[in-house]
């Protein structure tokens, strides 16, 4: 019997998450950054934030959250530009 989605073609190859390297379905598909992605695995490099496809910057194709670290990472530099220092957290 034939148990794919789609008779006569069995061959379905889904998209692999950039991240974990995994099938990703559609039921937990995210796109961003021309690629799918698991919802979880769409994170910012370097504060593991998890992301909102469009809401995020890249750079060399790795998601970055926008501030603070896209901004303190490749933002201009110089004393309260782009650096920790010039973000304000706030509660």
């Amino acid at each position: 019997a034939d148990t794919s989605f789609y008779p006569g073609d069995q061959h379905i190859t889904m998209p692999k998450c950039p991240k974990c390297t995994k099938e990703v379905y559609f039921a937990e598909r995210v796109t961003s950054l021309g690629k799918d992605w698991h919802r979880p695995c769409l994170k910012c490099e370097k504060c593991n934030k998890t992301l909102s496809a469009g809401s995020h910057a890249e750079h060399d194709g790795k998601p970055y959250c926008n501030s603070p670290c896209y901004s303190a990472l490749f933002g201009p530099k110089g004393f309260g530009r782009g650096g920790a220092e010039s973000h304000t957290f706030t509660k």
